[in-house]
């Protein structure tokens, strides 16, 4: 994308912890009104990397911007404009929600504070509840207050760190409503996930692990550059067949899906070939598969190189 289209552009970001390389040579490029969905396991080096976008951390090197400031030398001013929601509810649970917000608000020195409070709280289906304790509300309720709060100063750039962790189905399918509807209004979004179903709702994809961003793209790009063959086998017997298959050159690995086993590999013929001599067994139904975004991830987790070691 052309830089003046990038509201996230920064590249080479790395940070080190005591002698350990936690974000290593990180780039990344979010263009506006874009949900880039960042994945990877834990302790891959997601959040040290949003806390260096949003200004918390200063990188060790590398360079860039966020909405146009540079992220080396007008952190203060990243800070100002951008909504950063972070794994723990992290507000008053013996306020109010209202209370809470309009907290926020002074913080950021909001003019006009009480208004912009109660807008607020109507865009994000809040009013009913105004006056309920932020420590009475559920995980999906927390959730919601969360993001009132990163929007409450009008940003233009929303950094979320996990925000549907430990959050039921339906509240996450209705956070991720929200979540369009604001991108569709221009705002862009970086957020951290392990769920594959939230993944595939994002416009583009980030994968890193242990500080090493491994693919960006589309979670089409993603799967098809992943150079994996899969098949999908049924039937029974499987446990046993995966202690067998997982020994088979050519087989990079095994997955449980349900009733079914993934069977992936890198080369289609070497996997093709591994798995010919229990094609014909009795009771068992073999068919080619699509790789999806969790076989993908689960294959780029086996390959990385542990930063802890």
């Amino acid at each position: 994308m052309p830089v003046g289209d990038a509201v996230i552009d920064v590249k080479g970001l790395s940070k080190s912890f005591n002698g350990r390389r936690v974000v290593d040579n990180v780039s990344i490029q979010v263009g506006r009104g874009r949900i880039c969905g960042f994945l990877g396991p834990n302790g891959s080096g997601k959040t040290t990397t949003i806390r260096l976008l949003c200004g918390l951390l200063t990188p060790d090197s590398g360079s860039g911007t966020c909405l146009g400031f540079d992220v080396l030398r007008e952190a203060a001013q990243i800070k100002r404009h951008v909504g950063y929601m972070t794994q723990r509810f992290s507000l008053y649970e013996d306020l109010s929600i209202r209370e809470n917000l309009d907290f926020i608000g002074r913080v950021y020195a909001i003019p006009d504070r009480a208004r912009k409070v109660e807008a607020t709280l109507a865009r994000l289906g809040l009013a009913e509840r105004k006056n309920q304790l932020a420590g009475e509300l559920s995980g999906g309720w927390k959730q919601r207050l969360a993001l009132a709060a990163c929007m409450l100063h009008d940003p233009q750039l929303l950094l979320l760190d996990e925000p549907t962790a430990g959050v039921d189905p339906k509240a996450r399918r209705e956070f991720w409503d929200q979540i369009h509807e604001l991108a569709g209004s221009g705002i862009t979004v970086l957020v951290s996930t392990h769920y594959m179903d939230e993944a595939e709702r994002c416009h583009e994809l980030a994968y890193i692990s242990y500080g090493k961003l491994l693919v960006t793209g589309t979670a089409e790009e993603v799967v098809a550059g992943s150079g994996l063959a899969t098949w999908s086998v049924t039937g029974e017997g499987l446990l046993e067949l995966a202690r067998e298959l997982k020994k088979r050159p050519g087989v990079a690995m095994v997955v449980p899906f349900g009733s079914a086993l993934h069977v992936s590999g890198e080369d289609a013929a070497a996997l093709e070939g591994a798995i010919a001599g229990y094609r014909d067994r009795p009771g068992l139904r073999w068919q080619r598969a699509a790789p999806g975004l969790e076989d993908v991830f689960i294959h780029f987790m086996r390959d990385a190189q542990d930063n802890f070691k």
